[in-house]
């Protein structure tokens, strides 16, 4: 018996830094209406799909604009619209976004979120982002900065899956996606299908000549994770020249055999889509990589040894 997810992918061409909210949500309703109008029951939009990407920019700890680009409660005024317009169409959702939130003993604290809203609007999942990339300090013989580690805390969420839409999904964002066990962590726990959002930057400073590499890179990772745990992988991109930067795009669909099934061909707002059956896992998952059986953890110990 099969059982279909429909999915959209939304992949967002560039935000400028003076968008509102506002804006955003406003395109971020079209293309979860476009889905809508190709049957789809579920959509995944990027990693920061609110706002430009912030960490690109160094600010002073307290400056106004950094704090701007945060969201103190989701749904909030200005998201409440997505929330509505998911519920109205019977469509659930991924959504990256930047998250301030205040802990028992009153500190701010900052995490590069995800969350995955059911068809009736509901937040049924929540993921803060592990493998943040980047540095802390104004490094100015960059370019652009990338400054994830000054703006955001590691995640505290840990890596989860969530009975969602009838089948088992885990998150992730960006950076995650390029190490193994983000994927097997998930995959141990039952995942089906892992949705991570994404802002990549076709130039990386620190190895520029590894510029060419950035779309094959890209989709190695994901391609190879997907076959090795049995599971579809839905990534979603920012892509464009965004203040300056140009990000990849290459928003994909891809499947448990690590086959793209779907890519996007652009590098503007674009939905593309694809039926995933969950039940399609099993082809890998109980045979080529049957974890029960063919697994060895005892000798991969150091896999999870504490950094030195």
């Amino acid at each position: 018996m099969k059982r279909m997810l429909n999915v959209g992918v939304a992949q967002l061409g560039p935000i400028a830094r003076n968008e509102t909210r506002s804006d955003v949500v406003a395109r971020l309703i079209k293309l979860l209406t476009q889905a809508g109008e190709k049957g789809c029951n579920f959509v995944a939009f990027p990693e920061l799909a609110l706002t430009t990407f912030f960490p690109r920019w160094f600010f002073e700890d307290g400056d106004a604009e950094l704090a701007s680009y945060y969201e103190k409660e989701m749904p909030g005024a200005e998201t409440q619209p997505l929330f509505d317009k998911a519920a109205e169409l019977g469509i659930g959702f991924y959504l990256g976004y930047a998250e301030l939130t205040t802990d028992e003993q009153g500190n701010e604290r900052r995490f590069n979120t995800s969350i995955l809203v059911d068809d009736k609007g509901t937040i049924t999942g929540k993921y803060r982002k592990i493998h943040l990339p980047g540095h802390k300090e104004n490094e100015t013989w960059r370019p652009f900065q990338h400054l994830e580690k000054r703006y955001f805390e590691v995640g505290d969420t840990g890596f989860n899956s969530w009975d969602f839409m009838g089948g088992k999904v885990g998150m992730a964002l960006c950076n995650d996606r390029r190490w193994p066990e983000t994927y097997r962590v998930m995959a141990l726990q039952g995942a089906e299908m892992i949705v991570l959002g994404y802002n990549t930057p076709m130039h990386y400073p620190p190895v520029p000549q590894h510029d060419h590499l950035q779309g094959f890179h890209n989709h190695v990772v994901m391609q190879a994770s997907a076959y090795q745990n049995g599971c579809w992988i839905i990534a979603c991109a920012k892509a464009g020249k965004e203040e300056g930067c140009d990000l990849l795009g290459q928003s994909c669909i891809i499947a448990p055999t690590g086959e793209i099934v779907a890519m996007a061909t652009t590098v503007e707002d674009e939905l593309i889509v694809g039926e995933c059956d969950f039940e399609r896992t099993r082809e890998i998952k109980e045979h080529i990589f049957n974890f029960d059986l063919h697994r060895v953890p005892e000798e991969y110990k150091i896999i999870s040894a504490p950094k030195k």
